[in-house]
């Protein structure tokens, strides 16, 4: 179809469901979503798909964007001789994830934009990133002149490319290791040994939040005592709380620290960080009572709400550019401190955040820092107040308000154990209200789906870590709130995901796309996690939970699924640990039983079931109320008036106890 075509002047962007892809509607390329007709346009005109994929926060989408897509030279050649495709990453994670891996297979590394050439039919031929806008137009030329004189050449290519991913698709290192408390062992001292002991965290430049294996390293603390593990999480914690990549005045994370030292931040704010980070935090504030990890846990916790707030549900990110120049919301340098506090307050702030005149960034601006809590704690809660007050006075960064399933179920988690952390009901109520809107929404002929956009659910169908992650933040809630109503749905989502994503012929393992979704060049399988925990770790978390929370028909099915899933996975802890942060995780809760506390009481008003929440450590499971109320109370009851906990560590469980004292013996021994 010829661009001069266009209803409007404008692409067939305008309308989708992704800010994404809106962004790109005024574009002079002919750009189409990912849809049948597309390569069927292809396949009748006889030309290349010229593939783009990258999400709304990303900073180098937005450059090759304003360089090549908006140019009208580059433009042109696109339109003539590709059918062009635009994709937003986390609305279509197997598109991403198939094409990535053909990009990490041709050129060993990967990143967004993705630029991907394909055969009409999706085989890939040529992938890279980011192109500069000259390396571009001799790319597209390039492709063409191989597609018009050598293109038996090319589909060859393409089809020994398509049949090597497919062949790669276990994800799973060699052999087989047995899951017990030696493979934790092996796996925690296997990671600790890779910890940057000085700067905190795993790694070097560019340096991410650790998240599933902060969660892991607490989990393993507080089932063995072992004292390296909570040091490695305090080291972690403490090192990015007072770092740049932590917003000091507003609270939240960025993506990554472009520095191994979390000084320099790459300015994107995605809510799977945040909601990873928040439960990590949560979970070492509950468990030492520090007092910055409580206070980072509140501040996220309210990022979360005030800046990612959509109505009762979460959107998907903060752009990393303020009107295209990277990072420029969050930037300060010693002048501007003094403008807004004054002379006095501009000084001392300027030291406290460490606002020097050579900056810490790009021409002589600096992100805040933290290296110290100041000893006028009244003084820096005033300068933060009026400099957040002049901070958002300023040109904000665009929201991408996509609602992506997998990432609100991360939130309804991490509130929710945060609400307990930090004794905060709001944020428990906060859990609810995305639940309750997330089903209500995101549920359509009883299936769920990836994505909604105000109020609007989108047509991708939802993925395994949809259904796993939205499980176990309903998991969360049936035990904190203790309404039936949450179990039900949890186990309808297990159920789903058990009937749609398990592969039939290899016991314990798990596609990412349903059995049901379009057909790619492969079914995408990646069990490892990443920057959020894979789709076959999360859901084996809602098995495990499941498990002691069904009824006993249920029970068993869940145990036996989980266990098998996890003697399948448990090779990645023993030859990759880092890969497999959340596996680590749920191998730790499971190798402690899982613990199981049920509280016989009136969940309203008990402090044994209070105490028990606080105690009981990550992954455990803990429920109260009224005799026979739920499966893990059946036959339980008070004892001589007095509320009681029984404590069990998977089939094994001890005599009822009704102080904070015995049940807190009966926990750690």
């Amino acid at each position: 179809m010829n661009p001069a075509d266009r209803a409007g002047g404008r692409n067939l962007l305008a309308s989708a469901s992704s800010p994404y892809l809106r962004q790109h509607a005024d574009n002079p390329v002919w750009w189409r979503p990912w849809t049948p007709e597309a390569l069927a346009e292809a396949a009748r005109r006889d030309v290349p798909i010229l593939l783009s994929i990258g999400y709304a926060a990303c900073h180098w989408c937005h450059v090759m964007a304003h360089e090549s897509f908006a140019d009208e030279q580059i433009a042109a050649v696109m339109n003539a001789d590709f059918v062009c495709i635009k994709v937003d990453r986390e609305e279509r994670p197997d598109l991403d994830a198939v094409y990535m891996s053909a990009t990490i297979a041709l050129t060993g590394q990967g990143g967004w934009p993705m630029t991907c050439f394909l055969t009409p039919d999706g085989r890939p031929f040529y992938c890279g990133t980011y192109y500069p806008k000259a390396a571009f137009a001799e790319l597209l030329a390039a492709v063409t002149n191989t597609w018009v004189r050598r293109r038996d050449e090319l589909e060859q290519a393409s089809d020994h490319i398509a049949a090597d991913l497919a062949a790669r698709q276990s994800g799973l290192p060699p052999g087989q290791a047995p899951l017990d408390a030696a493979l934790c062992e092996h796996a925690v001292a296997a990671v600790l040994a890779e910890e940057d002991p000085t700067r905190g965290g795993f790694g070097g430049a560019p340096k991410f939040p650790p998240s599933a294996l902060l969660e892991a390293l607490l989990r393993h603390h507080e089932r063995t005592g072992a004292p390296d593990a909570l040091a490695a999480v305090r080291r972690a914690g403490e090192a990015m709380a007072r770092g740049g990549i932590y917003d000091q005045l507003a609270g939240g994370f960025a993506r990554y620290s472009v520095d191994d030292a979390w000084v320099v931040p790459h300015f994107e704010k995605m809510l799977y960080d945040n909601a990873l980070l928040l439960r990590g935090y949560a979970h070492w504030a509950r468990c030492t009572g520090d007092p910055l990890a409580r206070r980072v846990t509140a501040a996220t916790a309210e990022f979360l709400l005030s800046d990612l707030g959509v109505g009762e549900l979460f959107a998907s990110s903060l752009d990393a550019d303020t009107a295209g120049v990277e990072g420029a919301t969050y930037l300060w340098t010693p002048a501007q401190l003094t403008e807004v506090l004054g002379d006095d307050d501009g000084r001392w702030a300027a030291a406290v955040f460490a606002v020097t005149a050579a900056g810490t960034f790009e021409r002589g601006t600096s992100v805040l820092q933290l290296p110290a809590d100041p000893d006028d704690p009244a003084r820096f809660d005033r300068v933060r107040t009026t400099l957040l007050a002049a901070r958002r006075a300023r040109t904000q960064p665009a929201r991408d308000d996509k609602v992506v399933t997998a990432w609100n179920g991360l939130a309804i988690t991490a509130l929710a154990e945060a609400a307990v952390a930090i004794d905060e009901p709001r944020l428990l109520a906060a859990a609810a209200a995305c639940a309750t809107a997330l089903h209500a929404t995101h549920v359509v002929d009883g299936r769920l789906r990836r994505t909604s956009l105000a109020g609007q659910v989108g047509d991708s169908a939802a993925g395994l870590d949809d259904h796993a992650m939205f499980a176990v933040g309903l998991l969360t809630l049936a035990q904190i709130d203790g309404g039936t109503h949450w179990l039900e749905a949890a186990l309808g989502l297990i159920d789903d995901a058990v009937g749609h994503f398990v592969d039939p012929d290899t016991e314990g393992r798990w596609f990412d796309t349903a059995d049901d979704a379009e057909a790619l060049v492969y079914r995408p399988s990646d069990p490892t996690d990443g920057a959020t925990p894979s789709g076959a770790s999360a859901i084996t978390e809602a098995l495990l939970w499941a498990g002691v929370l069904a009824d006993d028909d249920r029970a068993e099915r869940y145990r036996r699924l989980a266990a098998a899933t996890l003697a399948r996975h448990a090779v990645l802890l023993e030859r990759a640990p880092r890969a497999a942060g959340h596996w680590l995780a749920v191998a730790e809760a499971a190798v402690a039983g899982p613990l199981q506390i049920a509280v016989a009481c009136d969940p309203t008003r008990s402090a044994l079931l209070a105490e028990a929440r606080r105690i009981a450590p990550g992954g455990a499971v803990v429920v109260g109320g009224a005799v026979d109320s739920a499966p893990l109370l059946a036959g339980r009851d008070r004892v001589d008036g007095a509320d009681a906990a029984y404590v069990c560590r998977g089939a094994v469980c001890g005599l009822p106890v009704t102080t904070a004292a015995e049940l807190a013996a009966t926990v750690r021994r």
